[in-house]
């Protein structure tokens, strides 16, 4: 087994072979589709080689790819998303604002996302293609899936209110990504449930938003609390998601969920003693 030093020293190199691959020119894992033509536009060149490298012989997979696919798709749809109601809310520049002060991005790292995220304020956004091709960069990562939903719930929600628009895309992207309507509730309940304990926090989180954010009705005995806690901290685990694909950077967004689950079930707990 790792280390605690060895593993971050790993998770440091994949930082340097994600980005470093991408400011240095080394850019053959680099993407094709609608995702590269995003990513190239925000240096200025053409990356766009179509789809025949997504799938059979010619795909190869590679974290960097996938952490690239990640980061590209994250910041392009939020920006999609932003601009669903009409305008861009300050609100919502701040939200993505946020997220990039949370992954303690260079100053060329933010640069880029900041251009990410104009890409997909502008009305030819291709927003189906792009999913399409980030489920298929995803594979089967299920839960790397669920963590870019999660974000851009919580873009959508930033302002307080769920436009008619922006919860149509975010259906949109659900069901591309493969989650099915009863997945996306559960999903949005416990993100909106997530936002209204950190408006609360002083106050400490509240039984209600406790079960909401696990997923489970007060109803459930407490060994299908202990499961239900044990499920969401499997889908969120930081080390876990950074291995499947996560941007490394995005590991303290994966943390302070994991604390609010943790809240959750601690709270379920002492309710129930």
């Amino acid at each position: 087994m790792c280390s605690g030093a060895t593993q971050t020293l790993v998770f440091e190199a994949a930082i340097l072979s994600w980005w470093g691959k991408i400011i240095g020119g080394g850019l053959g894992f680099m993407l094709g589709g609608p995702l590269g033509a995003a990513f190239g536009a925000t240096f200025g060149h053409n990356f766009d080689r179509g789809l025949n490298n997504l799938g059979g012989a010619g795909f190869v997979h590679s974290v960097e790819r996938l952490q690239t696919a990640f980061f590209t798709c994250t910041f392009s749809v939020m920006g999609h998303i932003a601009k669903a109601d009409g305008q861009v809310s300050q609100v919502e520049i701040y939200m993505a604002e946020d997220l990039m002060r949370q992954m303690n991005l260079n100053p060329e790292q933010k640069q880029v996302a900041q251009r990410l995220f104009k890409e997909g304020k502008k009305n030819d956004f291709p927003i189906n293609d792009v999913l399409h091709q980030f489920r298929m960069e995803c594979s089967r990562q299920r839960n790397l899936m669920q963590m870019f939903i999660e974000i851009q719930m919580a873009t959508a929600l930033s302002d307080g209110t769920l436009h008619t628009n922006e919860e149509r895309i975010l259906k949109q992207a659900a069901s591309v990504l493969g989650f099915s309507a009863h997945d996306y509730t559960l999903l949005l309940q416990r993100m909106q449930a997530q936002r209204h304990a950190h408006s609360t926090q002083d106050a400490g989180m509240d039984l209600k938003d406790a079960y909401a954010l696990l997923g489970i009705p007060k109803t459930v005995s407490d060994q299908e609390v202990k499961k239900a806690y044990r499920r969401q901290m499997n889908q969120h685990h930081p080390d876990k998601l950074v291995s499947k694909g996560l941007p490394e950077e995005m590991m303290e967004m994966a943390n302070k969920k994991v604390q609010d689950i943790k809240m959750a079930y601690e709270v379920i707990k002492a309710s129930r003693k």
